[in-house]
């Protein structure tokens, strides 16, 4: 059976959170160039806010071996080796506030994704089996944020994030890994809100970890040794807020 460590699940995107931090680095030295200036003062104020996200993601399935395996006639099979790819999504923001230091946010998104298995045969020969969905996502999400300071805001991030798949290429082929049409997972992450003079733009790290076995019940030679397949990805997002009150100033200055 595969066994597999904490490490290696992140040790695959640390040059996505190094990307993160700079990103950061960047934006707080633009910030303490005019620290005393407060951008958008009244904006918590509104119990709703609006905007959109732009994100680019590595993904990864998770396989866990079945007994059968590790049987004799698997015995040509030395390993699945599952890839690391990257996509992007698109989605929009819905944000509730529910406390002084606390929202929950809805963010429709679609995920364009690319995931693959290698095959790889004792002989020396591979054979690569590549899924390339497109998802219709909903993660609801609580935000936990940090007192405000000047116009910058430190938050965390938790919930869950159904899923189902809207399109794919030969996603429903039998002579292919044949993977369910909806999965659940559980989204943690990090960011912070950058004030500027009339939206909240938020880098965002996020982590997503499949709860479900996407691998179908159905039985083919792509599946027949796996007993378990799970969706892992992170994805660092940009976000652009606003509100009626940021959109109503807009409009005035036009």
């Amino acid at each position: 059976m595969q066994v597999t460590h904490i490490w290696d699940k992140f040790n695959i995107y640390w040059y996505k959170v190094i990307l993160f931090i700079l990103l950061l680095g960047s934006s707080f030295s633009g910030f303490t160039q005019n620290t005393k200036r407060i951008n958008l003062p009244v904006y918590d104020d509104n119990n709703v806010h609006y905007g959109f996200l732009l994100g680019g993601h590595s993904s990864k399935y998770r396989i866990q071996y079945n007994d059968a395996f590790v049987s004799q006639s698997f015995d040509s099979l030395h390993s699945i080796v599952p890839g690391n790819l990257g996509g992007f999504k698109l989605g929009f923001v819905v944000n509730f506030f529910l406390w002084q230091y606390l929202d929950f946010r809805i963010l429709p998104t679609v995920g364009f994704y690319q995931n693959d298995l290698t095959y790889r045969f004792t002989d020396g020969t591979t054979i690569r089996e590549l899924r390339d969905p497109t998802f219709v996502e909903v993660p609801l999400l609580f935000k936990y944020k940090s007192v405000r300071r000047g116009n910058t805001r430190m938050y965390l991030l938790g919930g869950i994030s159904p899923s189902i798949r809207a399109a794919g290429k030969g996603e429903d082929d039998e002579e292919k890994l044949l993977i369910k049409s909806t999965n659940l997972s559980f989204e943690i992450g990090v960011g912070f809100d950058l004030y500027q003079e009339l939206f909240k733009f938020s880098p965002e790290l996020r982590y997503s970890y499949g709860l479900q076995n996407v691998l179908m019940d159905k039985k083919n030679s792509f599946s027949a040794g796996l007993r378990k397949v799970t969706s892992h990805n992170l994805t660092l997002y940009i976000t652009f807020e606003g509100g009626p009150t940021e959109i109503k100033n807009l409009k005035g200055k036009r």
